[in-house]
């Protein structure tokens, strides 16, 4: 049935567009010669005339695709193809004319004209009538009063998007005004809607809204540039002006056509804490990953299956798991048996705490490159259960590190944590240890290749404290913060990931950065009470209203802030953006490789005492706090 509807239309179309061809032809004679000059002409010439100029504007017509466009939605781009159709039947004409009269008693300038009125016949009609159903969109929209008044943010190729996709439907958004980024556009008019302030303005046009009777319930971002504070600026602004805020999806992401108003979407929690997102350099990492075999170790955690995401993408030859976990591993194996079938996967259960099974899986892998994400990384567990953290973190790292100098690896990127600087908890000790072990290897030579790359929080991951809040308000409350002053640095883990493999591809090949540390650039550090504030409000809640917030005192081994660079380290920027790197402290390998050697033995025989001495004596500027180890 639509079938056959959609080809009636077709038809009526190209009727409409002969009739129009045909009309053409005659005004142009007239508006050039006149009646009377016309009436001079042989009745029979003109009719022929009219006709085959009719004929070959069919042919134009079918030719150029003139009927696959929508009248309703006629656009620039229907326009460019008609005035293409039309330039194409009235030089085929003429020129046949010409051949054969050689333009006899037909002055040249017909032609000019005939153009003109041929395009204005068959590109009016069309906008007329996207017109007049527009209009009567917006007609029955004003009549039923119906709509969620919103307001803005965004003068940009979004908002132009939402504000054509609402005049043409009965859409259950109402925009009465617009916000500018940065005022460059207030007083001016997007189809028909005021620019009517800046981002610092929004209090008095919001009051002036008000005024006037049309108060906005919604603030909604259109402009994707907006990021991480701006937007929590905005969060609090809007929740204090009494609506709500949201963003519509990137451009990209929408389908073809303007046939709705985009998708509107809360703010996620990776917008308030957003930081502009680092351009990668895709061929680098293709060059890096692509055709070699390649090892993730704790390949279904968090950073680790990520990772393993992203590496798929980029083509290795083989893609080794090994976790600890069969769950987590079964898991990660299985998302990835499904998007790349044809990828030759290895799924190895291990532990990196157990020399054999590493050497083992080395021997018979025989891995290019090696992304060692395996860690215990939960402060309070690790606290509880030191020797178990330090065996994990600090020994399975020296264990996978000669393992891959043995089996001759290219490169192995240790996954590290801002909680290395001046660690206050065994966690933080621990992977600092095995920083020191990575890039102690990585300046002895010219074999294997150790990249240590350093960052912050990731949302999302297990432990963290969204997961946590996320909980806590399904549960209905408290929200529990251990501080009113902690703060962390946080990332997405798809970011946090893009930027190791970069700092990967990066540091392979520069020898001048062997013995550095790769610290990802966090942005500025979060408060954790204002990100719960925030998370119940994108809740459609209250704060200290609806939902408390408890404050329950600092856990064993955490501190209030954290560091990304030790005072020893200076920061270089690099030519990569969202990069830095720390230089060195440089520690005797022979010296750490026998201190190991004891903490691993402490470990293994459970005399976590020890084990924590050792640490001490290793890491000077661990520091336990007063509920620490």
């Amino acid at each position: 049935m639509r079938a056959s509807l959609k080809l009636h239309r077709g038809h009526i179309a190209f009727v409409h567009d002969l009739t129009m061809a045909a009309l053409s032809f005659v005004a142009a004679l007239y508006l050039r010669m006149g009646g009377d000059m016309i009436a001079g002409w042989d009745a029979s010439v003109l009719l022929l005339a009219i006709a085959t100029f009719t004929l070959v504007a069919a042919a134009a017509f079918l030719s150029g695709g003139m009927y696959r466009g929508v009248w309703r939605y006629a656009s620039v781009d229907d326009l460019m193809t008609l005035t293409r159709a039309a330039t194409v039947t009235v030089l085929v004409f003429y020129l046949a004319l010409f051949l054969v009269t050689r333009l006899a008693d037909l002055p040249r300038s017909v032609l000019i004209i005939n153009w003109f009125v041929l395009v204005a016949l068959l590109g009016g009609p069309r906008f007329l009538y996207r017109r007049f159903k527009d209009r009567r969109m917006v007609a029955r929209h004003a009549a039923l009063g119906d709509g969620v008044p919103v307001l803005l943010v965004g003068t940009g190729d979004e908002a132009d998007l939402f504000l054509r996709a609402v005049r043409s439907h009965a859409a259950e958004y109402r925009v009465v005004g617009l916000i500018s980024e940065k005022g460059g556009r207030v007083g001016r008019l997007m189809h028909g809607v005021d620019v009517l302030g800046s981002v610092d303005e929004l209090e008095p046009v919001v009051e002036e809204l008000r005024r006037k009777g049309t108060p906005p319930q919604r603030l909604i971002i259109t402009d994707h540039r907006i990021e991480g504070a701006e937007v929590r600026r905005l969060l609090d602004e809007a929740d204090r002006l009494g609506m709500t805020l949201a963003r519509i999806p990137r451009l990209t992401n929408l389908e073809e056509g303007v046939a709705a108003p985009p998708p509107i979407r809360s703010i996620a929690v990776e917008d308030l804490l957003g930081r502009p997102q680092t351009v990668m350099d895709r061929s680098a990492l293709a060059s890096l990953i692509g055709g070699r075999r390649v090892l993730v170790t704790g390949a279904g955690g968090s950073i680790g299956s990520e990772l393993v995401r992203q590496i798929a993408e980029l083509g290795p030859s083989v893609l080794a798991l090994f976790d600890a976990g069969e769950f987590n591993l079964y898991t990660i194996d299985l998302e990835i048996a499904n998007a790349y079938p044809a990828l030759d996967r290895r799924p190895l259960i291990g532990d990196v705490r157990d020399h054999d099974r590493v050497r083992a899986v080395m021997a018979e892998l025989k891995p290019d490159l090696v992304f060692h994400a395996a860690a215990l990384k939960h402060v309070p567990m690790v606290e509880v259960n030191p020797d178990e953290g330090m065996l994990t973190n600090a020994v399975g790292t020296r264990i996978l590190v000669d393992a891959c100098i043995e089996a001759g690896v290219r490169l192995m990127v240790q996954i590290s944590t801002d909680k290395a600087v001046n660690p206050t908890n065994v966690m933080g000790a621990s992977k600092r240890v095995a920083e020191m072990y990575a890039q102690a290897r990585d300046l002895e030579g010219d074999g294997t290749r150790f990249v240590t790359v350093r960052f912050g929080n990731v949302l999302g991951s297990t432990g963290s404290v969204v997961p946590l809040f996320q909980r806590q308000l399904a549960a209905g409350g408290p929200l529990t913060v251990t501080h009113p002053d902690m703060t962390r640095y946080f990332m997405t883990v798809r970011e946090a990931v893009e930027l190791v493999l970069q700092a990967s591809a990066f540091g392979v090949g520069n020898q001048e950065l062997r013995g550095k540390i790769f610290v990802l650039d966090m942005g500025e550090p979060v408060r954790i009470v204002h990100l719960a504030r925030q998370m119940i409000r994108l809740a459609g809640l209250r704060p200290e209203i609806d939902i408390p917030i408890t404050f329950t005192g600092l856990r064993p081994g955490e501190k209030l802030f954290e560091e990304i660079f030790h005072g020893a380290e200076p920061p270089v920027a690099t030519e990569c953006g969202g990069i830095l790197v720390a230089a060195p402290r440089l520690v005797d390998g022979a010296e750490l490789g026998v201190a190991l050697a004891e903490l691993e033995d402490s470990c293994r025989a459970h005399r976590p005492d020890r084990a924590l001495a050792i640490l001490r004596r290793l890491v000077p500027e661990y520091s336990p706090g007063p509920n620490g180890s």
